[in-house]
């Protein structure tokens, strides 16, 4: 009876899906709006396994709508709404299986680097750190243990892979990708709310180890869009 809480995967024939994630589904609802859907499908080291968990994609978008919420004075975002009872009348025969996992959204042009930054040493960057005493070339402090924090966070963009391990690179490569003035609003944007989200965190008993933003351009400007600040894109201690 459990598993028939679960919801693997979604059904909206009378859209078109524009992508299918590791967890989410989207739905081009029309030229300028996409309905993102968090399934309750786990992924673990770039592969999706067979069973999921109840109701994990009603947590991470109430998790993303909550942040999205925070950070609106430090950045604009690409929720339009997440009340159902607002969608567009094609959906409205879906509302049970949306309700709490949706998410209406300004179709942004996305940016393709990942917008890492890390307040601690662990993961991709641990392991970076025992070959070369840097992350993403910047050098730190010798003698460090896998997860200390760091002496302050670092911003360590990674290029966004298709399948496999997204890749770290450096913030010259990604200027030379993205262009420096945008790679430079990026990498300050970024190190401003993992900043405040760590603050927030830390109040309540939680260290942001590490976390990913994503970034697109709409008609209005820069967007903070995707997820945020979830289990699945943080390392929460």
């Amino acid at each position: 009876q459990l598993l028939d809480t679960v919801l693997l995967r979604t059904d909206i024939p009378e859209l078109e899906l524009y992508a299918s994630g590791k967890v989410r589904d989207v739905y081009r609802v029309d030229n300028e709006h996409l309905l993102f859907v968090a399934t309750d499908r786990i992924s673990a080291f770039d592969y999706v396994l067979a069973t999921g968990i109840p109701n994990k994609g009603k947590v991470l978008t109430q998790l993303s709508l909550f942040w999205f919420d925070l950070l609106r004075d430090i950045v604009p975002n690409h929720l339009v709404t997440a009340d159902v009872k607002q969608y567009p009348a094609v959906l409205r025969p879906y509302e049970e299986q949306l309700r709490g996992r949706s998410m209406l959204v300004v179709r942004a042009d996305m940016v393709a680097i990942e917008c890492v930054v890390r307040g601690y040493i662990s993961g991709s960057a641990w392991k970076e750190y025992k070959r070369t005493s840097s992350v993403c070339g910047i050098s730190l402090p010798p003698g460090l243990r896998e997860s200390d924090q760091l002496p302050e966070p670092i911003f360590t963009p990674a290029t966004k892979a298709l399948s496999g391990h997204d890749e770290n690179i450096s913030f010259e490569r990604m200027a030379q990708q993205a262009g420096p003035a945008l790679s430079r609003e990026l990498r300050d944007l970024s190190m401003r709310i993992y900043q405040t989200a760590a603050d927030y965190a830390r109040q309540r008993g939680i260290i942001i180890a590490d976390t990913k933003f994503e970034f697109g351009r709409t008609a209005g400007g820069l967007v903070l869009a995707d997820e945020v600040l979830t289990p699945d894109s943080s390392r929460f201690w």
